[in-house]
């Protein structure tokens, strides 16, 4: 069996290694599953209301997908391993899978603001878990904390707005989480330069 030097080093510090990816696990599951519903959501979004709900939708679903991509490297790097498949439902916490079949803004501010609180949550419990310990897990879910946060920022801040306003969120996708996102490979190596 392969060592798995990060994995020991976690557990050197005192933390509960297994604990801690199932964790992780369960959190990029529900990342993905949010970014899944945040899609089904923003096709149903229309008229004025629906329009700007939509902008925030349309970057806490892009955010949601990046905190997955940030945390699988991480899952990985500890020895743990993601499900071939889903069991079930679409993993995660699963507020948003109480969403209306049709789109009532009304009705939808108050289940992705559950859906916020229950990220940041589980993101605060990571960051306990971790601070001190294992720094780079740390970081990481520290950056997707703050983004959370964000997240129920805008919903809030989208309660107390005009629907008509067009700056209903920033533009800024994943501020926190871009470093831990690892750039695409490229299909096409670019041949080293030759030297003369």
């Amino acid at each position: 069996m392969v060592r798995c030097v990060a994995r020991e080093l976690v557990e050197w510090s005192g933390v509960d290694v297994q604990r801690l990816v199932d964790l992780l696990v369960e959190r990029a599951l529900g990342e993905i599953g949010n970014y899944y519903y945040y899609t089904l959501l923003r096709m149903h979004l229309v008229g004025v209301k629906g329009d700007a709900l939509r902008r925030v939708v349309d970057d806490a679903r892009e955010e949601d997908r990046n905190h997955f991509e940030a945390l699988v490297p991480r899952i990985y790097e500890l020895g743990g391993r993601l499900p071939a498949i889903f069991a079930g439902e679409l993993g995660g916490l699963g507020a948003l899978r109480n969403l209306p079949a049709e789109a009532d803004v009304p009705q939808i501010i108050p289940i992705l603001l559950k859906a916020t609180e229950e990220s940041v949550r589980a993101y605060t419990q990571l960051c306990s878990a971790t601070a001190g310990k294992d720094n780079r897990t740390y970081n990481l879910v520290l950056a997707i904390l703050h983004e959370e946060i964000a997240h129920q920022v805008w919903l809030l801040e989208f309660l107390g707005r005009d629907a008509s306003d067009a700056a209903a969120c920033p533009r800024n996708i994943s501020p926190f989480v871009t470093p831990y996102l690892r750039p695409p490979q490229s299909a096409h190596l670019e041949p080293s330069p030759r030297r003369a």
